[in-house]
C-alpha cells in the first residue's frame, strides 16, 4: 500500500479475541488507511476480525495483506536478519515506555523494510531487546490505535493520508455539505444530503 521507498507491516502481538476485537480491527484499519503494507496478528485467531478487514480493502481498493502468525518473536529475527525478503528490515516497537517517536522517526531508515510492533496485554521483554527502535506517542496510557496513527503519518512526514487506493469499488469523494461517492461496481456518482 505505501507508496515509499519502504514496505511497512504491523504487527500486533498478544491479541485476546474476546477482549480486543474492535480495537485490533481499528488497527488493521488505521494501518492500511495510512500506509501500511501488512497487517499481522499473533495470539488468539480471529476470522471475522480479518474479514473485517479484508472486506474494507474490497470495497476502498488497495493491496493490504492481512494474516496470522503463530510465532512473532521467531517472525521478527527473521525480518531483522532479511530471511523474509530480499532486504533486513528495521524493528519499531510502539510503547508509551519508548523515546519520542518525533525525535525518532529522523533516525529510522526510509529505504528498507519496516515493521511496527504493537503489544498487547502484555508484552514479552525480549520484545523490547531486539527492536530496533523502543518509540512513544507521549510517555501516557492512551490508544495504541492513535498512537499508531501519529507514529505512522510522522513516518511518512505528514503525508500518510495521501495514499492511492488502486481499483476500489466505492470512492469517497470530500465535500464539505454532503456525502459524496463513487460506486465504480455501478458507475454511479451519489450525492446524499446527510
Amino acid at each position: 500500500m505505501s507508496e515509499l521507498s519502504f514496505p511497512i507491516t504491523v504487527m500486533r502481538i498478544g491479541y485476546r479475541v474476546g477482549r480486543d476485537p474492535r480495537i485490533n480491527t481499528h488497527l488493521g484499519l488505521v494501518s492500511r488507511a495510512l500506509g501500511a503494507d501488512e497487517f499481522l496478528v499473533s495470539g488468539d485467531k480471529d476470522h471475522k476480525m480479518f474479514e473485517t478487514i479484508n472486506q474494507v480493502t474490497r470495497t476502498f481498493g488497495g493491496k493490504f495483506q492481512t494474516s496470522h502468525i503463530d510465532e512473532p518473536i521467531k517472525w521478527i529475527k527473521k525480518f531483522k536478519s532479511g530471511e523474509l525478503g530480499s532486504e533486513k528490515g528495521t524493528v519499531i516497537h510502539l510503547t508509551m515506555y519508548g523515546e519520542d517517536h518525533r525525535k525518532i522517526s529522523k533516525k529510522i531508515p526510509k529505504n528498507r523494510p519496516l515493521a511496527i510492533i504493537v503489544g498487547g496485554a502484555k508484552v514479552p521483554s525480549t520484545i523490547y531487546r531486539i527492536a530496533d527502535y523502543n518509540v512513544s506517542v507521549g510517555n501516557q496510557p492512551h490508544s495504541e490505535v492513535a498512537a499508531l496513527a501519529l507514529l505512522l503519518d510522522r513516518l511518512q512526514d505528514g503525508n500518510s493520508v495521501d495514499q492511492d487506493f488502486k481499483n476500489p469499488k466505492l470512492k469517497i469523494v470530500p465535500d464539505l455539505k454532503t456525502k459524496n461517492v463513487i460506486d465504480f461496481s455501478s458507475n454511479v456518482f451519489e450525492n446524499a444530503e446527510e
